[in-house]
């Protein structure tokens, strides 16, 4: 019972949520830049949204909508920037993680003068323009994490920075933005905020805290995947799923993820396969790893999740994406590669080598 935990970030959450807030809004300034993405903000209604409650309270926006799928390090450049010359006071996030991680960028590059890749410093002279999340999305938890996580082709990989600085002033979360996604990317990210709270009990920087918070998120999760798996996609299902997915940035927020993560990157890097449809893939291998570490702990995960062993998970899982990819061996060892030079990495709760990140892919993909 010694730990920490910090989540500074007000939530908003709710149908409605934003016309039911709208004084908050003009709390931090007279102008907005809002970051988004070229279509979901629109076709979720967020925007309309926002537009009208900016509009209402007589505050001036700007909007960039070139946030890239898995955003660069030259993506976010050229939207701070623009941020800059715009003269915001605060940013608005719209979307997908995608876009919710470029808004943290975008703040601290809209009041520093420094290149993208300094972002990795965690040191900004000028504290970041305040931050408002509106996921789109229920999966990634962004809007309650400080975490940006970008795109690095020279070192092609994802890497992520940031720190209390970068947390969102407050998050809106409206699981009515939810509903205009497909079943595949509601599967994705529902898989994401699954594999968020499941790394973060099983880290080495783990705390009661953040242990109740991922088990409370994995047994709402379990509801879900079946509900997914029985193609119910309900209203109350979006509601359970963008809450399950607020509690597991929460815990990551503190924790961090760890192997499942550092894995998934380069499946999404290399073969263009979604990011939680990525992590998916590993989730039976990583539990099997590292049962005999935390026993009790992966036991419960499988409770938690209504299955009986991770080969059932394992099932379930598979019944929910796509097919498993086909790696050669050169691949898997470079995979394993990347997947140790993440900071991520050591804190999974059991000690990994590059051998067991190795096989842990082979044992997860079809082998070429």
């Amino acid at each position: 019972m010694d730990f920490n935990y910090r989540m500074p970030t007000r939530v908003f959450f709710g149908r409605q949520c934003i016309s039911r807030n709208k004084d908050f809004f003009a709390r931090l300034g007279r102008k907005a830049f809002i970051v988004t993405g070229k279509s979901s903000a629109r076709a979720s209604g967020a925007l309309d949204d926002i537009e009208g409650v900016l509009n209402e309270a007589n505050i001036k926006y700007e909007i960039y909508d070139g946030v890239e799928n898995n955003p660069s390090l030259n993506n976010v450049e050229e939207a701070g920037a623009l941020a800059a010359k715009s003269g915001a006071d605060f940013i608005i996030g719209i979307g997908g993680g995608s876009p919710l991680d470029a808004s943290k960028a975008v703040a601290v590059l809209a009041v520093n003068r420094m290149e993208a890749v300094e972002l990795y410093k965690n040191s900004f002279p000028n504290r970041p323009l305040p931050i408002i999340a509106i996921p789109t999305t229920a999966g990634t938890g962004s809007e309650v994490t400080p975490y940006c996580i970008l795109t690095r082709p020279d070192m092609q990989t994802k890497m992520s920075f940031g720190n209390d600085e970068t947390f969102p002033a407050a998050a809106f979360l409206d699981a009515s933005y939810t509903e205009s996604l497909t079943r595949s990317v509601t599967v994705n990210t529902a898989i994401d905020a699954l594999t968020h709270a499941m790394e973060g009990y099983l880290s080495k920087r783990s705390t009661a805290v953040t242990d109740a918070l991922a088990a409370e998120s994995m047994e709402i999760l379990g509801e879900c995947l079946i509900a997914l798996n029985n193609g119910e996609i309900s209203p109350g299902t979006r509601d359970k799923l963008l809450y399950a997915s607020m509690l597991a940035g929460m815990v990551i927020a503190n924790t961090g993820t760890t192997i499942i993560h550092g894995m998934g990157y380069s499946l999404t890097y290399f073969k263009d396969i979604p990011h939680g449809e990525a992590n998916a893939l590993f989730v039976k291998e990583y539990l099997e790893f590292n049962r005999d570490a935390a026993p009790e702990k992966t036991d419960r995960v499988l409770g938690l999740l209504k299955v009986e062993s991770t080969q059932q998970l394992g099932g379930v899982i598979a019944s929910l994406i796509e097919e498993k990819p086909s790696l050669n061996g050169e691949e898997i060892n470079y995979y394993a590669d990347l997947t140790m030079k993440q900071r991520s990495t050591l804190s999974n709760i059991k000690t990994v080598s590059a051998q067991d990140i190795e096989g842990i892919i082979r044992r997860s993909v079809k082998q070429l």
